[in-house]
């Protein structure tokens, strides 16, 4: 039998390269001329010229290539599904398997840290000065983007601290904070300003864009789906965003003895691990279709089996079983069959998915106002994908105030 994995909350759960692992790695590159790991990357990062230059041991300028190319940089080599762009797209695929392309990234941004350099500064001012909404991803990106234009930027954050999802909706374990804190510091440095504590309403809109030359909505998902099921009112039951929400700002003081998780995406995974580190006695995921259908990252499943976290596959809830007014269990339906299956809880998460607060749904960019991330789809989209947004949304910001 296996040994459980024990990891107190917020411990990260693995090591990456040194020096000789990274450029062990980066020697099994093709160097390919026309890299296909380069255009899967959404957000440019450019892994065919960073591994290129760490193989010809140039890390510092690996490391630059990383931060000019991607302001989020060390948060994405964390949280990147990988598996499913750039090293998908790997020519190595073909021969045995491929570069393991964000280990070689983390390595690259501790060094990068480690030596204190300075790849990106701020433009010289050109006058103008745009508002951001929210500090998740996209604003983070956009921000970036235009202080290196020269444009003085204000980002009006709710939370205590900047990051949004990348902070409040990522387990620590997996995402640390030191790693968030490394790529938001290097946006400050650049005369990024920060307003936290601050709730921008969508009314509140109309009176930015007279005090500003443009304003970004970048606000994120943070309403979940909700679920209609029986039972679904009974105390316990807890929405992902909000439970992991609560975990990271340490509201959390206590858990209930057995925990079943809904889902089977990463937020799903986070759930379950962070419940057993909080001390839930026992933690289960429960989810609709096979594992190989399961949107989560293969690192992640394989985190949360290492941690005697059982998954039940191919079951739905049907309702949630409760006594005066508390969750006692869930009964599941098979997706194919005609079976049933009965959990003891004491609490049940919902990792089904996030949508957009209710004052924001109608929100439609235009007139001076831009958008990008979860804002504009309405849907979750992955940290990489916010960051390429918040980029393209900066260079249209620019060419409109100019």
């Amino acid at each position: 039998m296996s040994k459980i994995l024990k990891l107190a909350y917020g411990m990260e759960k693995s090591t990456g390269f040194n020096y000789r692992l990274a450029m062990e790695e980066a020697s099994r590159c093709l160097l390919c001329e026309d890299a296909p790991c380069s255009k899967g990357c959404p957000a440019g990062t450019d892994p065919a010229k960073f591994i290129r230059s760490l193989r010809f041991k140039n890390i510092k300028g690996a490391a630059e290539t990383i931060r000019e190319n991607n302001p989020l940089g060390g948060s994405c080599a964390w949280v990147c599904p990988y598996d499913r762009m750039c090293e998908e797209e790997c020519s190595r695929c073909g021969i045995d398997k491929p570069i393991q392309i964000g280990k070689i990234q983390r390595y690259l941004v501790e060094e990068e840290q480690a030596m204190s350099a300075k790849f990106v500064g701020a433009g010289k001012k050109i006058g103008k000065k745009v508002a951001l909404i929210g500090a998740g991803p996209a604003s983070l990106a956009c921000a970036r983007e235009l202080a290196i234009a020269g444009v003085d930027t204000t980002i009006f954050e709710k939370q205590a601290k900047a990051g949004g999802v990348l902070r409040y909706g990522i387990t620590p374990t997996r995402l640390p904070d030191r790693v968030v804190d490394f790529d938001i510091e290097l946006i400050k440095e650049l005369g990024v300003k920060f307003e936290f504590g601050k709730e921008i309403k969508f009314e509140d809109i109309e009176k930015l864009k007279n005090d500003y030359d443009a304003v970004f909505v970048g606000v994120g998902l943070w309403d979940s789906k909700k679920v209609s099921i029986e039972g679904c009112e009974l105390k316990g039951v807890e929405s992902a965003i909000d439970f992991l929400f609560k975990a990271r700002t340490g509201e959390i003081k206590e858990l209930p003895k057995m925990v079943v998780v809904i889902g089977g995406g990463d937020v799903a995974m986070d759930c379950a691990t962070t419940a057993r580190q909080l001390g839930s006695e026992k933690a289960c995921i429960c989810y609709r279709r096979s594992i190989e259908e399961a949107p989560a990252n293969i690192d992640e499943i394989s985190f949360v089996r290492e941690m005697g976290i059982p998954i039940y596959t191919g079951f739905a809830p049907e309702k949630i079983c409760g006594e005066n007014g508390r969750v006692t269990g869930l009964v599941a339906k098979g997706m194919k069959d005609d079976n049933e299956m009965t959990l003891k809880a004491d609490m049940v998460i919902f990792a089904i998915g996030q949508e957009q607060v209710e004052e924001y749904k109608d929100f439609v960019a235009g007139d001076g106002v831009f958008s990008g991330g979860d804002a504009l789809h309405g849907v979750g989209i992955t940290v990489v994908e916010s960051v390429c947004e918040g980029k393209e949304a900066a260079y249209q910001i620019l060419d409109y105030i100019r």
